[in-house]
C-alpha cells in the first residue's frame, strides 16, 4: 500500500517539528517545504526537504511544482492573501488541507467558559489574531464555495523544550536565578493552559486523512490548568529557586514594554479553559500526557545544556526593574 503523500509548510518549527517527526514514524510520505534555515533542530530524517519562503506564494509554487498531496498542513501562514493563494495553488490537489490558526482568535474578553469550536471569533486586542479570523473565514468561504477540503486547527499556548512560556524568556529565567523581582500580570491568578507539542502532535496528526475533521474548526490543547503563578513557580522549581514574583497590572507591562502589549492584552491576560470534547472525538484514545511540571524540566535543562541558549536582554531587563520598583 502506497503512503499517504503529505506536505508541511515550515515543517521544522516548534509544533511542526514534532508533528514531522511523528508523521514520518507513522509511516507518512512527508515533504518539508521550509526556508532551509533553521539551526536551532536538526533536520528531519526521513522527510524530503524542498526549499520555498511561505512569506513567497509564488516561491511556494515554485517548490511545489506540479505535485499532489493527500494532506497539505501549513504552519506558516499568517495573511488571509497567503490562503488565498493556497487555495488557488492546492485546489483539487490535495485531499485535505490542514490550517492552524489560534485559540486567540476567540472573544476577548471571554463571555463564557469552557471554550469550544463554536465560541464567537473577537479580537480587537491583537493583529495576529484578527489575521487569523479573516484567513479562517476565505478557508470557510472556500469549502462553501468550491468545497475546499479545510480542516482548521486552533491550538493554544503549545511549547517544547525551547520555548520558555513566560514573557521575556531566558531573561525572566535569570532573573528568578539571580534572586530578582518576576513581574508576573494581573493578580497571577488568571487561568492558562499550555500544550507539549508531543501532544499536540499525536492529536493533530490523527486528524490526517479524517473525513469528519474537513469543514470545520477543531481545537487542540492540553486539558490542564495552571495560574500564570504557578507556571512561573513550576520553573522555579525546576531551577530550584523560589520566584520573587511581582504581580504588576497588564496594562502597565503594555505601557512600559509595547511590543508585549498586543499579546499580554488580547491573550494571556484572559483566563482560559477548553473543552476538547471534539478533537477527543476525531482522534479516539488522545489525551494529553505531559504534565507542565515535566515540561519545566525538560525546558531547564535545554537552555542549561548549551551556554549560547542563556541569553540576557538588557534592555528588557531593565524595563522589569523599572516595573518592580514602581509595584
Amino acid at each position: 500500500m502506497t503512503a499517504q503523500r503529505v506536505l508541511i509548510i515550515g515543517g521544522n518549527g516548534i509544533i511542526s517539528s514534532s508533528v514531522s517527526k511523528l508523521a514520518v514514524e507513522r509511516g507518512y510520505d512527508v515533504t518539508l517545504l521550509n526556508r532551509g534555515r533553521s539551526t536551532t533542530r536538526p533536520p528531519i530524517e526521513g522527510a524530503e526537504t524542498i526549499i520555498g519562503d511561505a512569506d513567497d506564494p509564488a516561491s511556494i509554487a515554485a517548490a511545489v511544482g506540479s505535485r499532489e498531496f493527500d494532506v497539505v498542513a501549513t504552519f506558516r501562514s499568517f495573511l488571509p492573501s497567503q490562503v488565498e493563494a493556497d487555495v488557488a495553488l492546492f485546489g483539487g490537489r490535495t485531499g485535505q488541507y490542514l490550517y492552524i490558526s489560534s485559540a486567540s482568535v476567540y472573544q476577548k474578553p471571554i463571555a463564557q467558559l469552557p471554550i469550544v469550536e463554536s465560541t464567537p471569533l473577537r479580537n480587537p486586542f491583537w493583529e495576529y489574531s484578527r489575521n487569523k479570523i479573516a484567513s479562517e473565514d476565505v478557508l470557510t468561504r472556500a469549502y462553501r464555495d468550491t468545497g475546499f477540503p479545510v480542516t482548521i486547527v486552533r491550538p493554544s499556548h503549545t511549547y517544547d523544550e525551547t520555548l520558555i512560556p513566560l514573557e521575556g524568556g531566558w531573561t525572566t529565567l535569570q532573573r528568578i536565578l539571580d534572586g530578582k523581582p518576576v513581574i508576573v500580570h494581573g493578580d497571577g491568578t488568571s487561568w492558562w493552559t499550555l500544550t507539549h507539542t508531543r501532544d499536540f502532535a499525536r492529536a493533530f496528526v490523527g486528524l490526517f486523512g479524517n473525513a469528519h475533521a474537513i469543514g470545520s474548526p477543531v481545537q487542540i490543547t492540553g486539558d490542564e490548568s495552571l495560574t500564570w503563578d504557578e507556571i512561573t513557580r513550576e520553573l522555579g522549581r525546576a531551577l530550584g529557586v523560589e520566584p520573587r514574583i511581582v504581580h504588576v497590572a497588564s496594562d502597565a507591562i503594555a505601557r512600559e514594554i509595547p511590543e508585549m502589549g498586543p499579546g499580554l492584552i488580547g491573550d494571556k491576560a484572559h483566563s482560559v479553559l477548553f473543552d476538547n470534547t471534539r478533537i477527543k472525538t476525531l482522534v479516539p484514545g488522545w489525551v494529553a500526557t505531559t504534565p507542565f511540571a515535566q515540561g519545566a524540566r525538560e525546558i531547564v535543562a535545554w537552555h542549561r545544556a548549551d551556554a549560547s541558549r542563556r541569553t540576557v536582554d538588557p534592555t528588557l531587563d531593565a524595563a522589569f526593574d523599572r516595573l518592580a520598583a514602581r509595584a
